[in-house]
């Protein structure tokens, strides 16, 4: 079992190849990591590495969307690295597509992984975080969750209801000395290996630029904490 009696914990729940990683990275220079989502193989790489940088991490798949897997996954993580001081709920799911496009079963997906998974995660975290009176709960959102447009039938629904949960939770668990955090993504993450026609790395956020914006949101001084942040390339319109 990883001795992390020295670290306090994080868990990123939603680590793919952009944000997700190094928001994981980020964070292990401070905090002992768990690493939730659905792929084993990648998630076992990534904690390979951030241990090779002796670091402390841990990885635990679960699917976001499915409320006993994300059960389990807490527990594991309390028993293995202990309760989380920070929680980063980073899974999303579309698809893009407009109401002719979306079927029933894809919609609900969306609602379970964007929403449901985020309100699984803070449940299992809040307990011990109002204990202590401490703790941070960060949610990645898109600008979907602000408007959505005519391809977001199933996306934006999921995102307003992510940013509806994160305001909530702000307004009960802030004066528990809780920090909840709701970010807009407003624009295309640069992904390793992702190509979009018409954009460069220039026009899109760099993932390790958006997880050093979300260590700040973690470590705010209570009087001045941020709620909801917007973060965009100097180029996005908006």
């Amino acid at each position: 079992m990883p001795d992390s009696s020295y670290k306090k914990v994080a868990a990123v729940v939603g680590v793919g190849p952009g944000l997700g990683a190094s928001v994981a990275r980020r964070f292990a220079a401070g905090y002992a990591v768990a690493l939730v989502a659905r792929r084993a193989e990648y998630l076992n790489q990534v904690a390979a590495e951030i241990q090779k940088e002796g670091h402390e991490a841990l990885a635990v798949p679960a699917d976001a969307g499915n409320s006993a897997e994300i059960a389990n996954a807490f527990k594991t993580i309390r028993e293995r690295l202990g309760d989380p001081e920070v929680m980063v709920y980073n899974a999303a799911a579309g698809p893009f597509g407009s109401l002719a496009d979306i079927s029933p079963e894809q919609f609900e997906n969306s609602m379970k992984i964007n929403a449901l998974g985020a309100f699984m995660s803070a449940k299992e975290c809040a307990p011990a975080m109002i204990v202590r009176r401490h703790g941070v709960m960060l949610f990645t959102g898109a600008t979907a969750g602000v408007k959505a447009g005519a391809r977001s039938a199933a996306f934006g629904p999921g995102n307003f209801a992510k940013r509806g949960l994160a305001q909530s939770l702000a307004r009960d668990l802030g004066p528990k000395g809780i920090h909840v955090a709701w970010i807009n993504v407003d624009g295309s993450i640069d992904i390793p290996g992702r190509k979009i026609p018409g954009k460069t790395s220039e026009d899109m956020l760099r993932p390790d630029a958006i997880a050093e914006s979300y260590w700040h949101l973690a470590h705010q001084d209570q009087s001045a904490w941020t709620m909801e942040l917007d973060l965009r390339p100097f180029k996005e319109k908006f």
